[in-house]
């Protein structure tokens, strides 16, 4: 029963995996493909990224993506941070329940309906659509995904570190930089990548508030998808994967490097 279990399981996953990467690693082959044909091979070349980096329209929409990607996370990772704390330090405030609902409800909101009410909200107060609406709404839809990641690790904080910082002497604004934010960190570079990665991806949101001159990548390639899959933007496409493969690959090397340093701290203060 154990081995037929077993045999069962690694079927299970192969296929899961397949079914989920196997797409994208076709797609990653085929940007390679010399044929104009996405379906048919006609062997290797890189002409689809030369043609690619010398689309001009690729490239802007590119630079408006990377631009919103960086701003709107950075932005949403200190408003998600601070709301964040508000949650989980002050627990009795009047209105609490209230901004915990607003700050948490792009997570289950339709990216329909937050798209139309933004749309809404900035034709009513005459705000032109273009980068800045872009940005606002991005930031807007990636907080609550930043206070969540960060609001799992201030619960299970030990606050008798910051008890004794102050005791030491330290202001609550020292002890938060000194003690707090160093314990945080990880939390907060998580959701500030998770953040970056998923404005990248969106689509549905940045197509209600865009205007001229504010096409990101996503909403290129769809324009370019219905008219028909082409190898440029399997090459485009597959930029984006390795873009966020190595942001992936760059936090988890960071991630272990502070591991094996706070170990050997402890190590050290062990000896000593």
């Amino acid at each position: 029963m154990n081995a037929t279990w077993s045999r069962f399981n690694i079927v299970s996953i192969v296929l899961g995996f397949a079914f989920l990467y196997l797409p994208i690693v076709i797609l990653v082959i085929f940007s390679f493909n010399a044929s104009r044909l996405v379906t048919v091979w006609g062997g290797f070349s890189t002409q689809w990224y030369v043609s690619l980096f010398n689309n001009q329209s690729f490239l802007d929409a590119a630079w408006v993506t990377i631009r919103v990607g960086l701003l709107s996370a950075t932005a949403a990772t200190v408003l998600g941070t601070m709301a964040a704390l508000a949650l989980v330090r002050y627990t009795r405030f009047r209105g609490r329940i209230l901004f915990s609902g607003m700050v948490f409800a792009p997570l289950v909101m339709p990216e329909v309906i937050t798209g139309l009410s933004l749309l809404l909200l900035f034709v009513a107060i005459g705000l032109d659509r273009g980068f800045l609406t872009v940005l606002l709404a991005h930031i807007t839809f990636t907080m609550c995904f930043v206070a969540v990641v960060v609001q799992s690790r201030l619960i299970t904080f030990d606050r008798s570190l910051e008890e004794a910082a102050m005791d030491l002497g330290a202001t609550p604004v020292k002890t938060f930089f000194q003690v707090t934010l160093p314990v945080i960190l990880p939390a907060i570079v998580s959701g500030w990548m998770l953040a970056f990665t998923l404005s990248l991806d969106d689509l549905v949101i940045a197509s209600f508030t865009s205007g001229p001159g504010a096409t990101t990548l996503p909403m290129k390639i769809y324009s370019q998808v219905r008219l028909g899959v082409t190898p440029e933007i399997n090459a485009a496409c597959t930029m984006l994967i390795a873009v966020v493969a190595l942001g992936v690959i760059a936090a988890s090397v960071v991630n272990k490097q502070r591991e094996v340093q706070r170990l050997r701290d402890e190590q050290a203060a062990q000896r000593g």
